[in-house]
């Protein structure tokens, strides 16, 4: 078959390549898909402002490639559409609140309690790309999934999956936020879907009011610094102290705002295996994950999306959790036994919630 670049497609023939990329796509598990330009002018103009603010933190890659992130065409020469895609990823029987009540157990943030999205979506986007080959033949296109310069969340609400909520989430009214977001640049001049213009959080400010650290400091605006899921997965170092004690048994990301979110009621449960828990990690205790070697945690972790954040951070989170525990002989024997482990980042925060700890022993002494 001739390539879509040798031949000229029409009007027709793209209005009906765009609807069956989308029955394409509702077949290989998308929720949903829409397909829109590359004009992101009003968004870059946020991002450069939130940028100049500094409210990346540490996150350099935010900036590293300048306005490529912003422009998809100077990221991917060529690039005319942007098909956006969105699949829900909450499984069935997986608690969410409940285990935030419950400070002796850990916290996982709940898109990562499974394998990693990014092979899932990338992997569907690249049989989505051959379905559409297919069709027309050779075409220019490249698949993102979380992984490069690419403003997905503002690209998905211009082709009509949802609206910036309050925390900056893109929201769906159907849906809530409980879902990932991928996307296929391609130089086909598809037709495009109308952009998201409604938004409907009104006077709600639930989610604003829920974040433990404060950190959505203005309609649509997030200081990364103050976020949990910065604090313990992007951020290198050592979590600022005055942060620790609102972390709570989170160890690893925050869906606080989320959950609150009165649209999550409407969340559907995924039926995709590869998001159901593994290794039982949405509940958890602390002691028993702190307990892991780093072989066991390499393993436990292998296709996790955890895993990036390395074994060193991922006791340092762990330990904070443990300070924020109510006290007790096991928390207490549990930090003591990685006193003298081999990082100056662990140790600080043992030493920590150690402290931590001691005092709560104290207090229930003195109650006695």
């Amino acid at each position: 078959m001739s390539s879509a670049a040798e031949r000229e497609l029409n009007e027709s023939d793209l209005a009906r390549l765009a609807d069956l990329i989308k029955t394409w796509g509702r077949e290989l598990g998308f929720q949903q898909v829409g397909i829109t330009d590359t004009d992101l002018e009003a968004h870059e103009h946020y991002l450069e402002r939130w940028l100049a603010n500094g409210r990346h933190g540490e996150m350099q890659f935010m900036e590293k490639h300048g306005r490529k992130r912003t422009r998809p065409a100077e990221l991917v020469p060529g690039t005319l559409r942007v098909i956006s895609v969105r699949m829900d990823y909450l499984p069935p029987e997986v608690e969410t609140t409940k285990v935030l009540g419950q400070p002796n157990r850990a916290y996982v943030s709940r898109y990562a309690v499974g394998r990693d999205y990014h092979k899932v979506i990338r992997k569907r986007l690249q049989q989505l790309a051959e379905h559409i080959e297919a069709e027309v033949g050779q075409f220019g296109y490249r698949a993102f999934v979380d992984s490069a310069p690419v403003m997905e969340r503002a690209l998905a609400q211009k082709a009509g999956l949802g609206w910036f909520g309050k925390n900056s989430m893109l929201l769906n009214p159907r849906a809530g936020s409980l879902f990932f977001l991928g996307e296929l640049y391609t130089n086909l001049p598809l037709p495009t879907d109308p952009p998201f213009e409604e938004e409907h959080c009104g006077s709600c400010t639930s989610c604003q009011t829920a974040c433990p650290t404060g950190a959505i400091v203005d309609d649509k605006v997030v200081d990364s610094r103050r976020c949990i899921s910065y604090l313990t997965i992007e951020l290198h170092g050592s979590i600022p102290e005055q942060y620790r004690e609102a972390i709570g048994n989170r160890v690893y990301g925050c869906d606080d705002c989320q959950l609150v979110c009165p649209f999550t009621r409407f969340t559907r449960v995924s039926d995709e295996d590869d998001f159901a828990p593994r290794h039982d990690l949405d509940r958890m205790d602390l002691v028993s994950l702190f307990a892991w070697s780093r072989e066991e945690f390499l393993t436990k972790t292998e296709g996790s999306p955890i895993r990036r954040i390395g074994y060193e951070r991922w006791l340092r989170n762990l330990a904070v959790g443990l300070g924020n525990a109510p006290w007790s002989d096991r928390v207490e024997a549990a930090l003591r036994a990685r006193l003298a482990y081999p990082s100056d980042l662990v140790r600080e925060h043992v030493r920590w919630a150690l402290g931590k700890q001691q005092e709560k022993r104290q207090r229930v002494i003195t109650k006695a």
